[in-house]
């Protein structure tokens, strides 16, 4: 059977409140034992001095394109850029073509998935059918065909009474509705966020109250409904002061935001660039430090990349024919570290708790921890390596990334999935 033993590192799992310098046993794809000087005689050693040791890291809304968009993307291409930006799961959107509207898509996924992904694909469930917001899908039997969520993504369910419906149906099946946010009556033809920038560049914006009124609605229909539900990358001040409020009264409501827009806001957009085109939009500077502060006092709960690739010949177009979406699998954990943990922001426990113990909770996945016992999946960091992202050698098929030359301190050097490396830096 095999064994792998990983020595010395600085081994951080909030799951368990631990956060020392210790090995990691693991044998036959399990966590056996965590402690320092571990004797494991036979196994394979992997010197980690120096290095973080953490449950791998888990992206809770990636686009992997497959089935019906493979030039852009593929689950194998998808999963080999999740593992080299350190990522052990991974849970994909139903914006294929088809749909993941029904469990036949689901169960094309998973057994997609098992056979070419390098680390785990966890399919997420359309709420309605073709993502049109009017008919419920198949939430029942795409739940036992292996979804692990529901979410319309792109296509918010703008009628109250369909959302309040999928609530109920999905309290039932106990998973969480993930929402994109964005009242399309508010938003219609925007390519930006609305402000100085978009009005100086002569685009048409997209209000922050296309977002805010959104998340106010869908939360008084998860206190009617007592349903788990999630919020998709979180982008404005106002949405995480009412999440912020939510979480006071008691409700199953939780959010995630992406490195983009922590790291960024509309003022540093190049000018007509569409590598910066994403929905939701780079906000003002005030909602990118409203998202970071989120981080920090414990409002925002996860950090997921929506990376959403799409080739150069539909992203290269003028900004307003452009589709909307960047990758992003690659440079989250640097702009993490770069942004949040190097600046004192947040914690590397609480760095952790946003990739890993807290997507892992929200979706019932059993990761997120180094607990005996646990899937042997881990995520290991150098928080002092210098490098910089070349976007032309990135794993994923797509190369519509803003951070292309950016540099980093820190990232991730190893991926180990099911006991068994499938990413190792220089490798």
């Amino acid at each position: 059977m095999r064994e792998l033993l990983i020595r010395n590192g600085r081994v951080i799992d909030p799951a368990s409140n631990r956060d020392e310098i210790a090995d990691v046993f693991i044998r036959g794809g399990n966590i056996v034992a965590v402690g320092p000087k571990l004797d494991a005689a036979g196994a394979k050693v992997h010197d980690a001095t120096g290095l973080v040791v953490a449950p791998g890291f888990v992206d809770m809304h990636v686009h992997l394109r497959e089935p019906g968009f493979e030039h852009a993307e593929t689950i194998e291409s998808g999963s080999r850029a999740a593992a080299a930006g350190g990522f052990t799961s991974i849970c994909c959107m139903p914006n294929t073509s088809p749909v993941n509207d029904s469990a036949t898509v689901t169960s094309y996924i998973v057994d997609r998935a098992r056979k070419n992904a390098i680390v785990r694909v966890y399919p997420i469930g359309a709420i309605t059918k073709n993502s049109a917001g009017e008919e419920l899908a198949g939430i029942g039997s795409m739940v036992n065909a292996g979804i692990v969520a529901v979410s319309d993504d792109g296509k918010p369910v703008m009628n109250a009474r369909v959302m309040r419906r999928a609530m109920e149906f999905a309290r039932s099946f106990n998973i969480p509705v993930i929402n994109h946010c964005e009242d399309l009556n508010l938003s219609m033809g925007g390519d930006m966020h609305e402000g100085a920038t978009s009005v100086r560049w002569g685009l048409r914006g997209i209000p922050s109250s296309s977002e805010d009124v959104m998340v106010a609605r869908d939360i008084l229909l998860a206190e009617t409904t007592g349903a788990r539900y999630h919020v998709a990358h979180i982008s404005t001040h106002h949405a995480v002061q009412m999440v912020a409020f939510a979480k006071t009264r008691g409700l199953q409501v939780t959010c995630e935001a992406t490195p983009h827009h922590f790291a960024l806001s509309d003022e540093d957009m190049h000018p007509y660039d569409s590598n910066y085109k994403m929905k939701p939009p780079l906000r003002s500077k005030c909602d990118a430090h409203a998202v970071a502060e989120g981080m920090a006092n414990g409002t925002v709960d996860a950090i997921a990349t929506d990376h959403a690739p799409h080739p150069g010949s539909e992203k290269m177009q003028e900004f307003e024919r452009c589709p909307f979406g960047i990758i992003g699998l690659e440079t989250a954990i640097g702009l993490a570290l770069r942004d949040l943990v190097h600046p004192g922001l947040i914690t590397l426990p609480r760095v952790v708790e946003l990739f890993s113990t807290n997507p892992a909770r929200i979706l019932h996945l059993k990761a997120g921890t180094l607990k005996p016992g646990a899937p042997a999946d881990l995520t290991l960091l150098d928080t002092e390596r210098k490098w910089t992202y070349d976007v032309n050698r990135s794993q994923s098929k797509s190369r519509n990334s803003p951070f292309h030359g950016a540099e980093f301190r820190g990232g991730p050097v190893a991926t180990i999935v099911n006991g068994a490396f499938v990413w190792r830096l220089g490798h």
